[in-house]
């Protein structure tokens, strides 16, 4: 019984910000890598960001680096995703995303062994 909860989405004004929650359970989450993905209408699901173990180490997407922030609470099992200076291209829904054991930056939406249901965000200009 794993799940992760997504939270925090929203409509926001361009050059606003958002924070994302992902609240974790059934999981060893203080040993997963935890990721955010997104989805646009008509488009692929887009890696966002990963995050280590013990959030020490974080990989993000060219489109996002600058913008947006990724840490974790392995006391409380919460990842967030802090969204600033968010653009109309920012708008979709957004997925966290777990693999249990591992320890490599993941990147790819098949290397992840749990998601969420989604939260979504837009963006209006």
């Amino acid at each position: 019984q794993v799940q992760l909860v997504e939270s925090g989405g929203g409509l926001v004004q361009a050059g606003g910000s958002l924070r994302l929650s992902c609240k974790a359970s059934g999981l060893p989450f203080s040993e997963s890598v935890m990721g955010w993905f997104r989805q646009a209408p008509g488009k692929e699901r887009e890696f966002v960001v990963s995050i280590s173990w013990g959030g020490g180490r974080s990989t993000y997407a060219d489109s996002v680096k600058g913008r947006f922030n990724v840490s974790r609470d392995n006391a409380q099992n919460l990842v967030y995703l802090q969204m600033n200076s968010l653009k109309p291209e920012d708008t979709a829904v957004y997925y966290c995303a777990a693999r249990s054991g591992s320890t490599v930056v993941i990147t790819r939406t098949s290397q992840y062994d749990y998601w969420g249901q989604g939260t979504q965000v837009t963006v209006s200009s």
